[in-house]
């Protein structure tokens, strides 16, 4: 990119306005890299806890594997699993991510009298397990959201620090020294002027914008 640019006034003045504003935008996203970083740490947390919640609860229900297979009528696996899980949504520097509401299960219909009184507990038990997995689920799903926007706002002020801020000033510094140059030079053609005046010369053969420009920054 720096190999194609005029070096000339006017692109120097829109590298600098370049410049400005990637050191304008810069913090702005080094701060939502920090709110992500952040919101990313508490989640992690949330989802230790989560884990360790359904693992608890999932040696609750270890007991009951082997005799709710003979309770007759009553599908206790079919009746833990969730019919609906509601969700909310939350704004997380922004990224809208998902957040558990309520978790719904099927009625439970069986007879009272015909089941054993411990399939009450037992179904109550798997749902908190079903409960536990849809939390950690949900976990899982910020987690992924956050992260993939964090990787962007991290790529893209890797971009601005080593690339693109160092590119601009690079280029500044180019157009700097160029105009330095054409300007030492028209100094120069202004001092021949000077002399050529003393002389009885003429402005002949003198380039007479420069002349006049170095005559004037003199």
């Amino acid at each position: 990119m720096a190999a194609k640019v005029k070096l000339t006034r006017p692109e120097l003045k829109r590298y600098r306005d370049v410049l400005t504003r990637l050191q304008r935008y810069l913090p702005m996203l080094k701060l939502k890299q920090q709110q992500l970083q952040m919101a990313l740490r508490q989640i992690s947390q949330h989802r230790r806890q989560a884990q360790a919640a359904l693992e608890a609860a999932q040696q609750v229900v270890a007991p009951y594997r082997a005799v709710l297979r003979d309770v007759a009528g009553v599908n206790v696996e079919q009746l833990s699993r969730p019919s609906e899980v509601k969700t909310a949504t939350r704004n997380v520097a922004g990224v809208t991510i998902p957040v558990l509401a309520e978790v719904v299960f099927p009625p439970a219909a069986y007879s009272l009298f015909a089941t054993p009184a411990w399939v009450d507990q037992a179904l109550a038990d798997r749902r908190e397990v079903s409960r536990r997995r849809v939390e950690l689920d949900v976990l899982e799903e910020q987690n992924r959201l956050l992260r993939r926007e964090l990787t962007k706002i991290s790529q893209r002020v890797n971009l601005f620090e080593k690339v693109k801020i160092p590119e601009a000033r690079e280029i500044i510094r180019r157009i700097r020294i160029k105009l330095g140059d054409e300007m030492t030079a028209a100094v120069g053609r202004a001092k021949m002027a000077k002399a050529k005046i003393a002389e009885g010369g003429s402005f002949d053969d003198l380039e007479l914008p420069d002349v006049a420009e170095a005559l004037e920054n003199s």
